[in-house]
Parts: C-alpha cells; sequence; structure tokens
C-alpha cells in the first residue's frame, strides 16, 4: 500500500523551502529515522528524515522545488 511522505513542520519561521538533494532514489529502502532529503531554508540548511519505513516509491518533489509544510513530496511502499 502506498502512503504519502508530507514534509514536517521543520520549526522555522520559514513558509517555503526548497529541495536541494535526494538522498533516497526510488527503489531504495528506507527505516524510519533515515534521512530521505536536505532542504534549504533562507538560513539554513536541513536534513529532513523519513517517519515511514519501506520502499521509496516515487518523488513528487525533485530537487530545486520550492515546498511548505504539509505539502506531498513522495510515496513509500509500506
Amino acid at each position: 500500500m502506498l502512503k504519502e511522505i508530507r514534509m514536517p513542520d521543520i520549526g522555522t519561521n520559514v513558509d517555503e523551502l526548497r529541495v536541494i538533494r535526494w538522498l533516497k532514489q526510488p527503489g531504495d529502502a528506507v527505516k524510519r529515522g533515515e534521512v530521505l532529503l536536505e532542504v534549504e531554508t533562507d538560513k539554513a540548511t536541513m536534513e529532513v528524515e523519513s517517519y515511514l519505513a519501506g520502499v521509496l516509491d516515487k518523488i513528487e518533489a525533485g530537487e530545486d522545488t520550492v515546498v511548505v509544510s504539509g505539502d506531498v513530496i513522495a510515496y513509500i511502499e509500506g
């Protein structure tokens, strides 16, 4: 069953985040708590961890995409 991975609230006062790079690619196994991607705010670069375990199925927010908290960024099979 496919589950949505949504951009979590990373606790900054910034509305928009830019996806810098994905550390996992479709087909890769993902563990809960494992870093999936890096995002950039206007002040810092941050890592985003997976809150689900399974196999990364599809990336919706590619590199250089601007996202906000709650956006679907990928799907995981698990």
